[in-house]
């Protein structure tokens, strides 16, 4: 599985909302882009990006999300636009998304062995992690990398994966030191080594 860095907070009207607008270039950016890989997609304010992808499955599948928010809050300013904290309640407007599980931490994780026999979705936002292991911009869960490792290196070996996308950190702008940045990346190779070799 190839790694994509697919960071759009370049583009305004990105960050936290999306304007309508700013998600169709988003949309079109990303035309090119395989559905299978692992996707790098910036810090957590960019986590709607995930709904971009799951548009594009045309088959039935579940949807996995390690997050310590839930991301299924309806929009504060209606249907123009997404939000970081409203992508999923879009997501499961989707006729191929049959279920999602939110794994907050290791007590969350006999939801996957009971998840239909479907192909999954994977999304991540580093935030679930004990900082740690991760250093964000939002307030993090306690899970270590080692559980985090273990639940996924078992999903991959029990359901085919479609994709997965990595979001959460943070950025010098908003504080974050060179060890922050050192810590957040080594972690996300860690995370992508799980999938590197799947096919």
């Amino acid at each position: 599985m190839q790694r994509i860095f697919a960071d759009f907070s370049s583009f305004e009207g990105t960050n936290c909302y999306c304007s309508t607008e700013s998600a169709d270039r988003i949309r079109r950016a990303l035309a090119g882009q395989p559905l299978h890989a692992f996707h790098f997609i910036g810090t957590g304010d960019y986590h709607y990006q995930t709904l971009f992808w799951l548009e594009r499955v045309a088959e039935p599948f579940s949807l996995v999300l390690f997050d310590h928010h839930p991301d299924d809050q309806e929009g504060a300013f209606g249907e123009d636009l997404l939000s970081c904290g409203g992508w999923v309640a879009r997501a499961r407007r989707l006729p191929c998304l049959q279920t999602d599980v939110w794994i907050r931490d290791a007590a969350d994780f006999p939801a996957l062995a009971a998840l239909p026999d479907l192909p999954v979705y994977l999304s991540l936002d580093l935030d679930v992690l004990s900082p740690q292991y991760a250093r964000t911009d939002w307030d993090q869960g306690a899970m270590t990398l080692g559980e985090m490792q273990t639940a996924l290196r078992a999903l991959a070996a029990s359901r085919r994966i479609l994709g997965v996308d990595l979001c959460g950190g943070n950025t010098p702008e908003k504080g974050a030191s060179p060890e922050d940045l050192a810590l957040n990346a080594s972690t996300g190779e860690a995370l992508y080594g799980i999938f590197r070799d799947l096919i």
